[in-house]
């Protein structure tokens, strides 16, 4: 504990990370704030959007909104668009050669370019998004009567563009002069705002119970393994050896050959992060209205697809988390990329040929480390529901797995890293002006990260 508060201390007295902090929370206060602001001429009161399943496409949406979906907010749609045109963008930088050119070839520039493609993307998105979203206002009847629908649609979809595009610069300059990825961080948020809720909830369901006390300390500790279980997923690699070529030292001469540096290609256990599960929950929607379509509302089909609770759900839940993250790690592993790098880079996989051989010995090696890998994202994602079966709080639940728990762990990792950091910096800085330089280890953590 001691050692945590001095950590804190060390923090709070590096200048930059100071004020990059300061600079991240008071841009999320922002952010949060206008989670309440409601959109002009709705009625909240009247408003019911279903509930908080998070097997239902509106929970998963209210989820990542912290709230503002359900609420009418002028940040309803959220950072939304954004992700989902940044996931197009990113599936047409697979399969169009413009934007593969842009991406891999043409540097700085190309980045720019994607950006700016991205953010017109966005608004489209939006325009789309927030039309179907006032729609739906509007079929539920939370209109005031005394708002004219012109101005309704008009100003609600202006305002509602507005918000993710707000949203959408409050992320990126979260980025640009906070700590961690502000896009990534603004979901968070949404997430971990539910959090203390239902944390408070779960106790309460266990005060009055027989043995309440001891089954919520067996759910503590069970949740405190299931993440961490979730880091070790996250953070697992499998790495493939690299050696460099040998090179000459001295005059041409007396030169000498040298045996070349060795490093590492790291390939994720689960290089397809999240993305698997955001998928396959999109689509876990469509079985339900199907069945809603064939049998109505009270077919056994549409219940069992609504319910994250169910055999049948769990079961093509998991089936498709594991297909998507073969999908998924398929195209954003590219072994025939890494040939190409190990080549330039004058390195090569000790044992194998360069070019085509080397290829295909990175394939194998990532299709063999997927199939474990798609296995437990596919059994993470499922958690809440044995975590629901055994007796927890619904809202509680659903923070023993899926996308809200790979969301934080991921995040929660990814912001501690950029923290650690600055603290080695600090420390490197002074021993430099001391004079006691040490060894800091290996300049490269695997060339998979420079690519």
């Amino acid at each position: 504990m001691k050692r945590f508060f001095e950590t804190i201390k060390n923090i709070w007295n590096i200048e930059e990370l100071r004020k990059r902090i300061l600079v991240t929370l008071g841009l999320i206060l922002v952010y949060r704030i206008g989670a309440f602001v409601v959109l002009p001429g709705v009625v909240p009161s009247k408003l019911e959007m279903g509930s908080d399943n998070p097997g239902d496409l509106v929970g998963l949406i209210n989820m990542f909104t912290g709230g503002a979906f359900k609420m009418a907010s002028v940040f309803a749609l959220g950072i939304m668009p954004y992700i989902t045109a940044s996931i197009v963008i990113q599936v047409l930088g697979f399969a169009v050669p413009y934007f593969q050119r842009l991406q891999s070839k043409e540097g700085e520039s190309g980045r720019k370019k994607i950006t700016q493609i991205t953010r017109l993307l966005t608004v489209l998105i939006t325009l789309v998004q927030g039309t179907a979203y006032l729609g739906m206002i509007w079929s539920k009847g939370a209109v005031d009567p005394n708002v004219t629908s012109a101005v309704f649609w008009v100003s609600n979809t202006i305002i509602l563009m507005t918000g993710t595009i707000f949203a959408m610069w409050l992320g990126e300059r979260i980025t640009e002069r906070g700590v961690g990825n502000g896009v990534s961080l603004l979901i968070l948020i949404g997430i971990i705002v539910s959090l203390p809720q239902a944390f408070i909830s779960e106790i309460e369901s266990k005060i009055g119970s027989n043995g309440g006390l001891i089954s919520f300390v067996l759910e503590m500790v069970f949740l405190f393994l299931v993440v961490m279980v979730t880091v070790m997923i996250t953070q697992a690699i499998r790495k493939i050896p690299i050696q460099f070529a040998k090179r000459m030292v001295g005059r041409s001469a007396g030169s000498v050959p040298v045996a070349g540096a060795r490093d590492f290609i790291p390939v994720k256990l689960n290089a397809s992060g999240v993305m698997p599960i955001i998928f396959a929950q999109a689509l876990m929607c469509l079985p339900s209205m199907l069945g809603r379509q064939v049998g109505g509302e009270s077919s056994a089909f549409a219940r069992s697809m609504s319910d994250f609770t169910s055999l049948p759900y769990n079961i093509v839940f998991f089936i498709l988390i594991v297909l998507f993250t073969y999908i998924y790690t398929a195209l954003i592993v590219d072994p025939k990329q890494y040939s190409e790098y190990l080549k330039q880079q004058n390195a090569f996989i000790p044992g194998v040929k360069p070019g085509n051989a080397t290829a295909e010995f990175i394939d194998t090696i990532t299709s063999r480390i997927t199939l474990p890998g798609a296995i437990a994202l596919g059994i993470i994602a499922i958690m809440p529901a044995f975590a629901s079966i055994f007796g927890v709080h619904q809202g509680f639940a659903y923070f023993f797995g899926g996308t809200s728990l790979l969301i934080l762990v991921g995040v929660a990792l990814d912001t501690l890293q950029q923290i650690e950091s600055y603290l080695l910096m600090s420390k490197y800085d002074g021993l430099i002006k001391s004079g006691k330089l040490q060894g800091r280890g290996s300049g490269m953590q695997g060339i998979g990260a420079s690519m």
